[in-house]
């Protein structure tokens, strides 16, 4: 292998070959560079490599294939005109990049692996069926300077008749690539860990950043008072936080976020994070007595929110739930219900640098290597990002500590915090089994042992030995703040849903439907189609069909030429609108369904428009209980007057139409995104009513003291005078019914 040299050597020589080559032919290259052997391993394509696109007029076919070992083909070749651009539309009647149709033979043909050439670069290609696409590309010019050795040398080792044709098959390229998919899987679930660190980071922070603002006022600032009154609130705003992270290190490393020196000097998450790794490299032990890295975060998300710069179009306000400061104001430092546009003088908490930073470092280091949010599918970041929910903050009550709980026949291990305080006034020999109890933690024998013996909280911990987690390293006092995981949680766990999973399932779910469309389904026939996903957790699967039917769309339009080539680009256009019109979705955990939302924002993702408009269409609640039209109609009924429930169910009809006016065209201005907001809160507000009475009625189904049909009647008929009668009360069961670990989501679906 060219390896097998001295590198620097070699490189040299490569250097010198590519040099000498007089055209920019392939051939050549591939002879002289690669050790490629003329008609051998370059041949000219059989007519059956090739792929007939009808519809545009168009037959793709490879320059050249490269055989295997026996029957089949290893790659194909694809030369261009000298310096065409391989990512810009071709002035053709199918406006589409040379790099997609590119992958578009590849997997026509099966064949995932192609090589790009234009006689300046040389592009490889990963197109493996039912996946996403990826790609290296090797610039000529640069691999012939000093600096470009390493390069010319990686492309060999990629590409070279050894690694190709030599060295045994499970070293060989085809495998190579398999198996780096393969471990896309371990980076996923990896980095799921590394995300739940970040967000026990920052719990840890700003605990540390209540105990130091000893002038705040008003208790409701204070993050002791909301983990103890409004967890789910705290927990709420520290899930967003990393969303709206996740969110930015996607656009920048995309390019959506501006790329000038003003913004990556003094706004981008990566900026942020280069400065603070400085920081840490020549002051380490100061990291955590120094501040400004949380209000850089909060200026950012602000400027996401409302827009700026020294031109319109500089950063275009997204709006939006995600990046709303006043969802959650305690990120800035505000009390709960105020409006950020009118709160005086704001104080930030006092979040230290060195938890920021290790925040980053989690979201951003893996392995000892700076990942790229650019390579990663949306299905995996909504993957990893649904390994932090099923979570709730509590309050230690006494010294606690985290062990780790592998429920049976789970592959998942999940940190749960114990009471060692109440573990030590268990008696002796159950506390084992309490151990179990609690947290579905098994001790061996001899640990099990030293526990029934313990005498102390440091011998109790010293029992749990390697059981305890490393979410504690050291013992949690009384009074700290800490994620436990829900029963769900524990349950079930979190699994990545690779795109392998989710393209063939939604590509079988829809065929039939575009089966019965025809051959040439019309731009209207496909946006009138809808894909509910009842249970859809980071929104893997919706994504995919959204993905799929898009492209349908796409070659619908540049069938009936629908799109002008100056336009944004259609496929972008397209995703946004079956995003609006075609995709539902329910979960009764509300954070997944943010996470949902945030998967197809990435998704549908537009340099100069708002987020996509989805909470018309992605909702929270359960899925198995709710009730009909008419079933809540008949409960609200008041047999003395017919009015109200007629009002109601008008107002149902009503809240149709503001439905169809949020569907009916993209989110492309900030006034589109205002303008909708308002008709999704109008139409929100007019189902308040029927909400509360399904809320009441399904409550009095549960909350009958026996489950006997009279027993049933009974609380119904109780329920009922409450209705009509005390709407305070009504609210306090809807609250009780939803709220809760066990609460029930009740979820309408006629309504």
């Amino acid at each position: 292998m060219p390896s097998a040299r001295s590198g620097d050597l070699r490189a040299i020589e490569y250097q010198q070959t590519l040099s000498s080559l007089q055209t920019p032919d392939f051939e050549p290259f591939a002879e002289k560079i690669l050790e490629w052997i003329p008609d051998q391993d370059l041949l000219t394509p059989p007519t059956e490599i090739e792929l007939v696109l009808a519809d545009y007029g168009e037959t793709l076919r490879p320059t050249y294939c490269v055989p295997d070992e026996g029957d089949g083909w290893l790659l194909l070749v694809k030369t261009l005109e000298v310096g065409t651009d391989f990512d810009t539309d071709e002035s053709t009647s199918w406006e589409v990049t040379p790099q997609e149709k590119f992958e578009r033979l590849l997997r026509g043909t099966n064949i995932p692996i192609g090589v790009l050439w234009n006689g300046t670069h040389l592009r490889l290609v990963y197109a493996p069926s039912g996946e996403s696409s990826g790609y290296v590309t090797f610039p000529l010019e640069a691999m012939m300077d000093v600096a470009g050795r390493s390069i010319l040398s990686a492309l060999v080792m990629l590409l070279g008749a050894d690694r190709l044709f030599s060295v045994p098959r499970d070293r060989r390229l085809p495998q190579l690539l398999a198996e780096s998919r393969r471990y896309q899987n371990n980076v996923s679930e990896s980095l799921a860990e590394q995300v739940l660190d970040a967000l026990w980071e920052l719990l840890r922070g700003f605990q540390r950043a209540d105990g130091e603002q000893t002038s705040v006022s008003d208790e409701t600032q204070r993050i002791g008072y909301l983990a103890t009154h409004y967890p789910q609130h705290l927990y709420g705003g520290l899930v967003t936080t990393l969303m709206r992270l996740v969110f930015l290190l996607y656009a920048e490393e995309r390019d959506i976020m501006p790329t000038d020196s003003i913004y990556q000097r003094h706004y981008a998450v990566c900026g942020l994070y280069e400065k603070l790794r400085e920081d840490a490299g020549n002051y380490p032990d100061t990291m955590d007595q120094r501040y400004g890295g949380w209000s850089w975060l909060l200026s950012l998300f602000r400027l996401v929110y409302d827009g700026g710069g020294h031109y319109p179009d500089y950063l275009p306000a997204r709006h939006g739930q995600l990046f709303d400061p006043d969802e959650y104001p305690f990120l800035e430092g505000r009390p709960l219900e105020t409006s950020f546009r009118d709160y005086p003088t704001l104080i930030a908490p006092r979040i230290p640098d060195g938890v920021v930073f290790r925040m980053l470092d989690n979201l951003l280091v893996l392995d000892g290597e700076r990942l790229s949010y650019r390579a990663l599918d949306v299905e995996q970041i909504g993957s990893v990002y649904e390994g932090i929910m099923g979570y709730r903050v509590e309050v230690a009550q006494h010294p606690s500590i985290a062990v780790q709980s592998k429920p049976k026949g789970s592959k998942t291990v999940t940190a749960v915090v114990v009471d060692l305080q109440l573990l030590q006034e268990t008696k002796p020999k159950d506390r084992s089994k309490q151990l179990k109890e609690w947290a579905n933690c098994e001790l061996s024998t001899k640990p099990a042992k030293a526990l029934k013996e313990a005498n102390t909280l440091e011998e109790i911990i010293a029992a749990l030995g390697t059981k305890i987690s490393k979410r504690t390293p050291n013992t949690l006092p009384a009074g700290a703040l800490y994620f436990q995981p829900t029963e769900e949680r524990r349950r079930s766990g979190s699994h990545y849903t690779p795109r392998s999973l989710t393209a063939p399932v939604v590509d079988t779910t829809l065929q039939p439907i575009f089966q019965q469309l025809g051959s040439q389904p019309t731009p209207e026939q496909l946006l009138n189609l809808k894909v509910c996903d009842l249970a859809m957790g980071s929104g893997a699967f919706l994504v995919e069909a959204c993905r799929q039917i898009a492209d349908r769309l796409v070659e619908s339009w540049e069938r009936n030429k629908a799109i002008s080539p100056d336009t944004e680009e259609p496929v972008v256009i397209a995703r946004r609108m079956v995003a609006q019109q075609c995709i539902y979705g329910v979960d009764k955990n509300p954070f997944a369904v943010n996470l949902a939302k945030l998967s197809l924002w990435l998704f549908t993702l537009s340099r100069d428009r708002p987020f996509t408009f989805l909470d018309h269409a992605l909702k929270c609640g359960d899925s198995l209980v709710g009730l009909t039209r008419s079933e809540i109609g008949e409960f609200a009924k008041d047999p003395t007057a017919d009015l109200p429930l007629m009002q109601m169910l008008q107002e149902i009809e009503d809240v149709k139409n503001y439905r169809v006016e949020i569907q009916a065209s993209d989110t492309r201005t900030d006034e589109d995104d205002t303008r909708k907001r308002k008709q999704w809160e109008m139409a929100e507000t007019q189902l308040a009513k029927a909400r509360f009475s399904a809320d009441v009625a399904v409550a009095a189904f549960f909350d009958a003291e026996k489950k006997t049909k009279t027993a049933q009647q009974e609380k119904q008929t109780e329920y009922k005078t409450i209705l009509q009668t005390d709407t305070s009360q009504v609210k306090a069961i809807s609250q009780r019914l939803r709220e809760g670990e066990t609460g029930i989501k009740v979820f309408n679906w006629e309504i």
